[in-house]
């Protein structure tokens, strides 16, 4: 009896470790995903293969369009700051007139 509770033990840890990892949900959304197929594949597995593959790829893609998008923000952020002082070192040797033009 003692070797069967050690056994579900492990097996609860086991599944636990799926599921914080996400492989549950991975693998859920692929089987549902070919559950709804209106025409089954003739090759399962290599459906779960290709589906499982590409929720990899994208989560990848993801990281990096992500990371891509917070260097572009801190750009613009950094340019927008130059382009203002930029701005004012110009005010002083360049007025603007009224009427929007630079005085000569």
């Amino acid at each position: 009896m003692a070797h069967y509770r050690a056994s579900d033990t492990k097996r609860e840890q086991f599944r636990r470790y799926l599921e914080k990892a996400g492989v549950v949900d991975s693998l859920t959304s692929v089987l549902v995903a070919l559950y709804e197929q209106q025409e089954k594949p003739s090759n399962a597995l290599e459906f779960v293969k290709q589906h499982l593959g590409a929720a990899g790829q994208a989560s990848a893609d993801a990281d990096a369009l992500q990371q891509e998008v917070l260097d572009l923000r801190q750009r613009c952020s950094r340019l927008a700051e130059e382009n203002k002082d930029l701005k004012t070192r110009l005010q002083r040797y360049e007025p603007i007139s009224e009427d929007g033009a630079t005085a000569d």
